[in-house]
């Protein structure tokens, strides 16, 4: 007779990648997924001009109109579900759906157009969701340091910041590893305080 053995227990974790537009959250998202993204790209028209501001991302020809989705098995037990939220306002709307029952969250940023993070950085601020800021490696982005950085965004002392290449799945995998371990970090801390 043989014994029975339960595998064990999968533990899915919700993650959102977030961020202005054209800085890099569907990119992120393909770099990693391991099954075939879902993406909502629609093909950017007249309608946008004026309303998107493209002009830093002058090739960018497509946007996010929904959400992004991929799925990234971690090892025999975790496995990460990632939402890439879409970055202009007029979809805002949606994050709050989106962000229900989140681990927390990747907010992705250029410095080229620092502005537009700080939507994202307030909204999970305002929520108490964990999240870490990932300066993707745009041209300029190694002409700052963390410091300076960290003051330019007014970052709590207790946020990561780290930059990343949303390109590379090694280094999209490390800024999901340290965003899982500031989460759990910081779980652990409300439950001990």
């Amino acid at each position: 007779m043989h014994a029975h053995t339960e595998p064990d227990e999968l533990i899915p974790l919700k993650v959102l990648i977030a961020g202005g537009f054209g800085v890099g959250k569907t990119t992120l998202v393909s770099s990693l997924s391991e099954i075939p993204p879902l993406l909502t790209e629609q093909a950017m028209t007249a309608a946008s001009i004026g309303v998107d501001e493209a002009d830093m991302v002058p090739t960018k020809t497509t946007t996010t109109v929904a959400m992004d989705f991929g799925r990234i098995t971690v090892d025999e037990s975790l496995i990460l579900y990632l939402f890439g939220t879409p970055g202009q306002s007029r979809f805002w709307f949606m994050w709050d759906e989106l962000a229900r029952g989140s681990v927390g969250a990747v907010v992705l940023v250029d410095l080229r157009r620092i502005d537009d993070c700080f939507p994202a950085i307030d909204f999970f601020e305002s929520r108490r969701l964990p999240f870490v800021v990932a300066v993707n490696r745009f041209p300029g982005a190694d002409d700052y340091d963390a410091e300076t950085v960290r003051d330019a965004l007014a970052l709590a002392s207790d946020c990561p910041l780290v930059w990343m290449d949303a390109r590379d799945a090694r280094s999209s995998r490390d800024t999901l590893v340290t965003l899982v371990e500031h989460a759990l970090a910081r779980t652990a801390m409300v439950r001990a305080g």
